[in-house]
């Protein structure tokens, strides 16, 4: 079937993923909710704010543009109870001067004719002299606005002094100003009644009027000009949480490894989920930055272009630069603001205009687009947490745009300065069989040779881990480095099902991940169909030959089966017009057509392996890698019919494995793949070896024979006793075995016969041994399960040289780790 490429794909691909996003926010109604309305709740935060400082000085009118003040007429004296933070009982006011008549009568009219409500004469309190006031106003603290201080002078002359606080105040959004509310209304009074006793005339009027100035309004707090930028921040922060659990999601589940083993492109990925760009960090440095950036830095004339240029190439400064211009365009109601027509233009208010709206709106696109393709630049030249990558000018690379090539291999890996890999051993295999497919192999290589009847060819294939260094207590603890492939050398023939079988640890996966282009490899190639797996260009042309599932199910569970098969069909680049019938033809294939619909979470085990397998199948590929095969073949596909397909197999276990494949390998950790045609093997026990004891059943006194093979995990696990005994020796890793009587040995991994140092004696001159028994723990690796009793050593066991002490303790007083003497195996007799 021939698949698209180039842009198309790449558009595909995009169409895909976007509507893969859309369902999956569909279906998570929930969290989707919360992104869609998360920044209308934060505008809507900053709406409140704004009121809520617009409220607390709403009753003044300093922050309103007036032109012609509204005139205050005769204001009456107010209760001493609409005073702002006054205490109870109050008093109206305080006067003295009590010893005239006179004034007596004229404070009287003022409590009497005070306009819209007599003041009671409890609410007044009268004293002689000043200072006696002041006594009373400093022991009754907020009880009385203000004072008045009369002096009778003479028939004429009647002088008289205001005492108020004229601290403004303001509580729960009204603002209090002193001077209007009680200063002027006890003025007034006081001049009118004292105007009228002067007069002899009591129904005088006396009316005056009070106005302000016209002014402009004043400035007041702008919430978007000083929290505007870190809200709408918080904004795009507020859906980056739901985003990048997603994608960490995708990440833990290995779903983006399956999506670019079937060839997805970086750019479409990155492209739908764009929104992911930034993180964690990047909220913190913007909350930084737009501090500085409210406060002028550096969009002025006092600070370098430059400083600009550079500062500008973060978003979210220009993000506060541009709510800064706005801010300032709409301070007063009477500002125009910022439309559409007038961006190019200077905004209102902004004095130095260094930058415009529409500058702003033109580095936003541009840096978003810069930011776009280093997210996808980055992402390729960055190891990932399989340490692949890809050269740092890969995109110089014709091959990279055109796809052709890729036959030879080229990368550039990142130098490590923290630790060195150390060099493979060249290892010379003990099977025959290994030996004349390594020549093979290295052979064609050599040569160049390319076999048109083989798939895959397998050329020194190694992968090395480095160790690690651990800093605890007062010590420093450094593993050595673990080869988990040590060249390889193999042919995957044609029209073959080639298993490769061993235990946990042996390196299958290893190998299946290297051939994927899921772990980079250490030393060596792999050429699949001439392509080689090192090269960038040979593996995105692998990848379009090939179908993988992997060892574990790599599936959305809010997605369905058929789903899953639409979204892998079009990132693998089958014509949008075939899709639907090949998506029609798997299900039925396996057994999935009425569960198609069904979403994936709610699937049994083997229906969610089916569905893998079908995905791994999708596009006709030449080369089906199958991983841990035993669990497909529970799900119902022994009999498979893999016609025109080479499969490549990897598992720990398989119970029976006459349907598997045509050719066995068996990986002995990572070093060498013995390979052998399994149906020889049984055939050569059937026919030769069981068939010659039953004719000499007489001579020999044979009562009863019974055939039996060893099963494949005790094979197994003799083959990864050896290997780990063999890393032990090299390495130096040791278990600890501790015995009943309390002594701790340091054992090689993997060793049977042990002998303990110091047990010898009259009745066992040669000393005490005991036998180890091993078992394999979950990650593959061996563990010791007990050992037996102990037992003389034999004398004709020739035991090793051995520099054991004297002393179990050293310099420092502390115990010494005793080492076990190694038997060889050979020479104990049953």
């Amino acid at each position: 079937m021939e698949l698209q490429r180039g842009f198309p794909l790449l558009v595909q691909q995009y169409k895909a993923l976007f509507f893969k996003n859309l369902l999956l926010s569909w279906r998570n109604k929930r969290s989707t909710f919360l992104q869609l309305f998360s920044s209308l709740f934060f505008i809507f935060l900053i709406f409140c704010i704004q009121k809520a400082v617009q409220s607390r000085y709403g009753s003044s009118s300093s922050f309103e543009s007036d032109t012609d003040p509204k005139a205050l007429v005769a204001p009456p004296i107010p209760p001493c109870e609409n005073k702002y933070y006054t205490k109870l009982p109050c008093f109206d006011f305080v006067w003295s001067g009590n010893d005239s008549a006179r004034i007596g009568n004229i404070v009287r009219r003022i409590r009497e004719n005070n306009p819209g409500r007599p003041i009671p004469e409890d609410k007044v309190i009268a004293f002689r002299t000043p200072n006696d006031t002041d006594d009373w106003l400093a022991s009754n603290p907020m009880r009385c606005p203000g004072a008045l201080h009369f002096v009778d002078r003479n028939a004429t002359v009647i002088s008289y002094g205001l005492q108020t606080n004229s601290t403004p105040a303001a509580r729960r959004g009204n603002f209090e100003d002193p001077t209007f509310k009680f200063q002027i209304p006890l003025q007034l009074a006081a001049e009118r009644e004292i105007a009228r006793s002067l007069i002899g005339d009591t129904s005088f009027s006396w009316v005056v009027s009070l106005k302000e100035f016209a002014h402009p309004a004043l400035e007041i707090f702008s919430a978007v000009q000083s929290a505007g930028p870190t809200f709408f921040l918080a904004i795009a922060m507020f859906s980056f949480v739901f985003q990048i659990s997603a994608l960490i999601t995708e990440k833990e589940l290995k779903l983006r490894q399956a999506m670019t083993m079937m060839g997805l492109y970086d750019t479409a990925y990155w492209k739908s989920s764009s929104s992911t760009t930034v993180g964690y960090l990047t909220f913190i440095i913007g909350f930084l930055t737009q501090l500085v950036t409210t406060f002028g830095f550096p969009y002025s004339q006092n600070f370098s272009k430059v400083y600009r240029i550079v500062w500008s190439f973060f978003p979210p400064n220009l993000l506060a630069a541009g709510l800064n211009l706005l801010s300032d365009a709409t301070a007063t109601p009477q500002d125009p603001g910022i439309s559409w027509k007038g961006r190019k233009r200077c905004a209102p208010n902004d004095t130095e205009c260094v930058i415009t709206i529409n500058e702003i709106y033109i580095w936003l696109v541009s840096t978003s687009c810069l930011w776009f393709i280093l997210a996808i630049y980055f992402d390729n030249i960055f190891p990932n947490t399989s340490g692949v990558r890809k050269s740092l000018v890969y995109f110089l690379d014709p091959r990279y745009w055109t796809g052709k090539g890729g036959n030879k291999w080229e990368e550039g890996n990142i130098c490590s300065c923290s630790r060195q890999i150390p060099p493979l051993e060249d290892i010379v295999p003990d099977d025959e069989d290994v030996q004349e497919e390594e020549s093979i192999v290295k052979q064609q290589a050599h040569e160049g040779i390319v076999d048109s009847s083989i798939a895959v060819q397998i050329r020194g294939l190694a992968k090395i881990y480095a160790g690690a260094t651990k800093i605890g207590c007062c010590r420093c603890k450094r593993t050595s480095p673990y080869h988990a492939l040590k060249g390889i050398w193999l042919n995957f023939p044609k029209d073959q099902l080639f298993c490769l079988l061993g235990p946990n640890g042996a390196g299958k996966t290893t190998a299946i991940n290297c051939l994927t282009g899921i772990t980079p490899v250490t030393g060596g190639d792999a050429l699949i169909y001439g392509y080689s797996i090192r090269s960038s260009t040979g593996m995105s042309n692998i990848r379009r030959m090939i179908g993988v599932c992997p060892q574990f199910d790599v599936l959305w569970d809010a997605l369905s089966g058929q789903e899953h098969l639409y979204l892998f069909a079009s990132i693998k680049g089958l014509p949008p017009a075939s899709i639907k019938s090949v998506v029609q033809k798997l299900l039925p294939e396996v057994k999935l057509t009425e569960a198609a619909k069904v979403r994936s979470g709610s699937y049994s085990g083997g229906m969610k392996r089916r569905l893998s397998v079908a995905i791994a199948l999708i596009g006709e590929p030449k080369l089906v890698i199958l991983d841990e095969p035993e669990l497909w073949q529970r799900a119902g596909f022994a009999a498979w019919n893999f016609d025109k397909i080479e499969v490549a197999i990897g598992t720990g276990f398989i119970a029976n494995i006459s349907f598997a494949g045509d050719v066995n390998g068996t990986p002995n950790q990572g070093d060498t793949f013995s390979t052998d045609q399994h149906v020889a093997v049984k055939e050569f026990f059937k026919s030769n070896f069981f068939a010659e004891l039953q004719e000499r059943e007489k001579e020999f006194g044979i009562a009863d024979i019974q055939l039996g093979l060893t099963t494949l995990e005790e094979v197994f696990l003799n083959i990864a006793k050896k290997a780990e005994l063999e890393s032990a020796a090299a390495e130096g890793t040791f278990a600890t075995l501790v015995l009943n009587s309390g002594t701790s040995l340091q054992v090689p991994i993997g060793a049977r016969f042990i002998g303990i140092p110091r047990t010898e004696s009259a009745d066992n001159p040669r000393g005490i041994m005991v036998e180890v028994y091993w078992q394999q723990d979950d990650s593959g690796a061996l563990c010791i399960s007990g050992y037996s009793d102990e037992m003389t050593i034999p004398p004709h066991v020739q035991l090793p040289p051995t520099s054991t002490p004297t002393s179990n303790r050293n310099v420092s007083g502390r115990r010494r780790q005793v080492h076990g003497i190694v038997i060889d195996p050979s020479q104990i007799v049953d």
